[in-house]
């Protein structure tokens, strides 16, 4: 056991190789950045609005009105959830998962692990297994606002008989605007 105590222990120090010193500098906290409250994260659990398409990424939620997100059903189908209280995020049936698929295009997937698309008829169901052309959502960005236009040219919106999402207008307004999507780390 004694020669193992003679052997000297440390950083292997290759031929040629220059050793660094152990210097450190202290950086003075002389910035006084205070960090911007978003009054508008508060209000919805943590979860930020997204204002550009390179923010849509992971989990977003899609909202129309105030604290009213997009519901995802057993079925396939979707529908305007609840209203949430003031500082509540949305339901986990209501959280989605933004898939980019090229620089102006993202692909959404439900908690059922279905990827969101319009049917012939312009409802909005959850029923596909993979990505295809039928699959991929446009988001429109326009003054502080979004809307979000599907393979036919269509922005999806609330039917007002019975809740449901559908993209049925080519003409983005009133009700196919969202109010927000909000995304969470």
């Amino acid at each position: 056991m004694s020669e193992y105590d003679k052997v000297r222990t440390g950083k292997l120090v290759l031929k040629g190789e220059k050793q660094k010193g152990k210097k450190r500098k202290h950086k003075s906290k002389t910035t006084n950045d205070k960090p911007t409250i978003d009054k508008d994260c508060i209000q919805h659990g943590n979860w930020w609005k997204v204002s550009k398409i390179e923010e849509i990424n992971g989990a977003v939620a899609i909202e129309f009105g105030k604290h009213t997100y997009v519901r995802a059903l057993d079925n396939g189908l979707f529908t305007l959830g609840a209203p949430h209280d003031e500082g509540d995020g949305p339901a986990p049936e209501e959280i989605l998962t933004a898939v980019p698929v090229n620089e102006r295009k993202i692909a959404l997937k439900s908690g059922y692990n279905k990827y969101l698309r319009v049917e012939k008829n312009g409802v909005v169901t959850g029923r596909s297994d993979a990505i295809g052309p039928m699959e991929q959502w446009e988001p429109v960005f326009q003054d502080d606002k979004i809307a979000i236009q599907g393979y036919n040219d269509c922005f999806i919106s609330i039917r007002e008989d019975d809740d449901a999402v559908v993209a049925l207008t080519k003409k983005a307004g009133g009700g196919e605007r969202c109010a927000d999507t909000f995304a969470n780390y």
